[in-house]
């Protein structure tokens, strides 16, 4: 085509058309340099194209904070693979400092998102309010505590909240299971459970005991739900509490005894604990993402995501889902947090 316009320039129709060497090259030059042109204009327009086309995602970067319960921890941390994989420019790290630790952290402006297996406590409102933290409340899980005690105890099946209470209360010096029921062997009891930063430390005191914080002290305590599977499992006359969460993970190393709360034994199950009816063990799960965080368009997207594939993330990470008006609930106060 480059040669033909150049053709009908310099030569009249009809007449023979010999091309001089330096006329030759000029004509491959200009071929080439057009050549070019056209092919940095087609590349150039697929670029603008790719960036700026109207169904392109902005890619997300960032860093997320996240710490608090050792028992909220796992949701949390399926919650940031799963994002991660859509988002691989985010990275979000989950602590586990326990339910109060987190808390201090949080309103100390070191984390973005608190996790907390309690509802947060006024002198916690009261340390954030003090720092100009402000926060919302984000239901993401139901979970049960579970009593445990090693596969070896075969007697201590079903236990009553008086058994517990009599256990665990702040006075309480019972050191043999038969002490707990004369039924009972003559077995030496052995005690772990949550330390006293957990929210699970907080909510079984107050459930079994009747006040928040209230516990025996002689027990083998720990943040990490780990060291108390571990001691239950090596010990014949070992008990603790823990979220079943823990259990379900350790089956076959634990058992979880039913627990009568005035109504009958009943086993700590997805299905109680959803129906209210594991009592008074039976509670849920939380997430408090900080109001300035979420002016961040990662964290909007992380906590966004984490609400809405709830039911996937409490069933990758074995928690017991939150229910459908929970979620709904859920749902519509991230929408209204994130509008805001």
């Amino acid at each position: 085509m480059v040669l033909n316009l150049w053709e009908k320039r310099f030569h009249k129709p009809g007449e023979a058309r010999p091309v001089s060497r330096r006329m030759s090259r000029q004509i491959r030059l200009l071929a080439g340099v057009l050549t070019l042109v056209i092919v940095i204009a087609a590349c150039g327009g697929d670029d603008d194209e790719k960036s700026t086309g109207a169904g392109d995602k902005p890619k997300l970067s960032g860093t997320i904070r996240v710490d608090g319960s050792s028992t909220v921890a796992p949701l949390s941390e399926a919650a940031a693979e799963r994002f991660q994989k859509e988002n691989s420019g985010v990275q979000v790290t989950v602590g586990t400092s326990g339910t109060g630790g987190g808390f201090e952290k949080f309103c100390n402006g070191e984390t973005d998102i608190s996790d907390a297996s309690r509802p947060i406590k006024q002198s916690e409102k009261d340390a954030c309010a003090a720092k100009g933290v402000k926060y919302e409340e984000l239901t993401v899980a139901n979970d049960g505590l579970a009593v445990v005690v090693s596969p070896q105890n075969t007697w201590a099946k079903c236990l009553t909240v008086e058994q517990l209470k009599k256990v665990w209360a702040p006075e309480s010096k019972l050191a043999n299971w038969k002490e707990v029921d004369p039924s009972f062997p003559d077995e030496k009891l052995a005690l772990f459970g949550a330390g006293t930063d957990s929210g699970t430390f907080d909510y079984f005191t107050e459930a079994v005991n009747g006040k928040e914080g209230a516990s025996r002290t002689d027990y083998s305590p720990s943040e990490n739900d780990n060291d108390t599977v571990n001691g239950v499992a090596g010990t014949k006359g070992g008990m603790g509490y823990m979220g079943l969460s823990y259990v379900e993970e350790n089956k076959g190393k634990l058992k979880a005894v039913a627990v009568n709360g005035g109504s009958g034994c009943v086993e700590p199950n997805t299905q109680t604990v959803q129906a209210n009816t594991y009592k008074p063990l039976g509670r849920p799960l939380f997430i408090y993402p900080k109001a300035d965080s979420l002016k961040r368009p990662e964290v909007q997207a992380f906590v966004r995501s984490y609400v809405t594939e709830a039911l996937e993330i409490a069933e990758d990470a074995r928690f017991i889902p939150m229910t459908e008006q929970q979620k709904t609930q859920a749902l519509a106060k991230v929408e209204s947090l994130l509008a805001s």
